[in-house]
């Protein structure tokens, strides 16, 4: 297992979320982190994924 973080922002930069959580593989995480700012309502933040060697899975500005 592999660890990825997760974190979203709001406009002004203020940090909104920052979780950290395991996945498989880099598809696996992009298919948590989605599920994982859906269910907080954050889509449309701006927000990143970012894997253990620090590759952007999700990113959205």
């Amino acid at each position: 297992m592999r660890t990825y973080k997760l974190t979203a922002y709001e406009k002004n930069g203020e940090l909104i979320t920052e979780e950290t959580f395991t996945a498989e593989n880099d598809d696996l995480a992009k298919e948590k982190g989605h599920a994982m700012l859906e269910e907080k309502n954050l889509l449309e933040q701006t927000h990143r994924l970012a894997s253990p060697a620090g590759k952007l899975l999700l990113f959205h500005s």
